[in-house]
């Protein structure tokens, strides 16, 4: 197999498994928070959850710039080394910023979690603050898109 093929497929693949695992570990944090929250506060599980839920987006982003790109590979006709650097460049930086801002939003969702099951009121502000590190893995999904269509 052509180098230009592996740096293609290591970029699909960082992309989705990168992705995935800062979800996978955003919403654990989430679900963590939740049960110590239950514990407190049961009645508020609807909040929790939707929370909870946030940062498994940042693995769709993967998935989704997955199928970007590999909609693009299907439309060459030769891979070349800057195909492949430019797939591996996607995958890097989708796979990375997801990672990241996953994880953080996690800790976000699970302070906003642990605030509403001690009496607070601030399900909506932190709606509003977990926001912020989604906002960059749309661009990175944004930048992925781009790279695609320079190709």
């Amino acid at each position: 197999m052509d180098l230009a093929y592996v740096l293609v497929y290591v970029g699909l693949a960082l992309m989705v498994l990168l992705s995935g695992i800062g979800s996978a570990i955003g919403v654990s944090k989430g679900g963590n928070a939740t049960i110590g929250a239950l514990k407190k506060r049961e009645d508020a599980f609807g909040s929790y959850m939707l929370l909870s839920a946030l940062p498994g987006t940042q693995g769709l982003y993967g998935f989704a710039g997955f199928f970007v790109m590999n909609l693009k590979l299907a439309t060459l006709g030769t891979v070349t080394m800057l195909h492949g650097a430019a797939f591996l460049g996607a995958g890097l930086s989708l796979g990375l910023v997801a990672l990241y801002s996953a994880i953080q939003q996690g800790n976000i969702t699970a302070n906003g979690i642990a605030g509403i099951s001690s009496g607070y009121d601030v399900f909506g502000k932190t709606m509003i603050l977990a926001v912020f590190p989604e906002l960059y893995a749309i661009v990175a999904f944004a930048v992925t898109f781009l790279i695609s269509n320079s190709i």
